[in-house]
């Protein structure tokens, strides 16, 4: 039996779950802008607690290792190598897209739907008309490579020729006036945000696999080198 706690801070989600066998049994949740770093241990205590667990008995800490906010992945992952050294356990990483892309399957499993007749489109507002995002099929395989993609109308025309269309995340907002139309065969998830849920199916398969991150070295990554703004605060120029 493999219990992870599971993290996941790439955007403005705080989430942190603990899962069973890759099966989640806790869940904490919050969407308050810029509110992970004094949430973030709160919730890892208040999930391993609920699930009947004490923190010894992890077997490993999962992190959504990016893309995805520069600030949010360095909290989680800091705070993620801060229980594996004080645990003495393993660091798992999960791609956020990856998770998300597993997410969206999953949504479409429950709805009934026949998985194989879409491709699966994650996306991670990157200001502007700018997206983080990759193509999946059923399988999690990409077809897309995971890019900082800039929308218009004809960014997806490959894939809607052969396959209907997924989108979810908090960047689908900005598809949808180019692609939720009778041109295009999609399906837009409202609401679809990323959740340390849907990371529990692939860290289970990386502790498996014995994929483990070396814990002193292991960085998020941020796909777009991160560039501190002008400070507005007298002195500080």
């Amino acid at each position: 039996m493999a219990v992870i706690l599971n993290i996941e801070t790439a955007t403005r989600v705080c989430s942190v779950s603990i899962a069973v066998d890759g099966v989640v049994k806790a869940i904490k949740e919050s969407k308050v802008k810029n509110s992970h770093a004094e949430q973030i241990t709160l919730f890892s205590e208040m999930v391993v607690k609920k699930a009947g667990f004490t923190f010894d008995k992890l077997d490993a800490i999962a992190v959504s290792k990016g893309p995805g906010s520069y600030t949010g992945l360095r909290i989680g992952v800091s705070t993620a190598k801060g229980y594996c050294f004080a645990l003495d356990k393993p660091l798992i990483s999960v791609g956020t897209l990856d998770a998300m892309a597993w997410g969206l399957v999953n949504a479409l499993r429950n709805k009934k739907q026949k998985l194989d007749a879409y491709l699966y489109c994650p996306m991670i507002d990157a200001r502007r008309m700018e997206v983080y995002d990759a193509v999946y099929d059923s399988n999690l395989n990409k077809v897309k490579t995971i890019s900082a993609t800039i929308l218009n109308e004809n960014t997806y025309d490959e894939y809607f020729s052969q396959h209907a269309m997924v989108f979810g995340g908090d960047g689908a907002e900005k598809a949808k006036p180019l692609y939720f139309n009778n041109k295009h065969r999609t399906f837009f998830l409202d609401g679809f945000e990323p959740s340390s849920m849907h990371m529990a199916q692939l860290a289970e398969q990386k502790f498996q696999q014995n994929d483990f991150e070396d814990v002193a070295y292991f960085e998020p990554y941020y796909l777009k080198e991160f560039v501190a703004g002008i400070s507005k605060v007298k002195g500080l120029r």
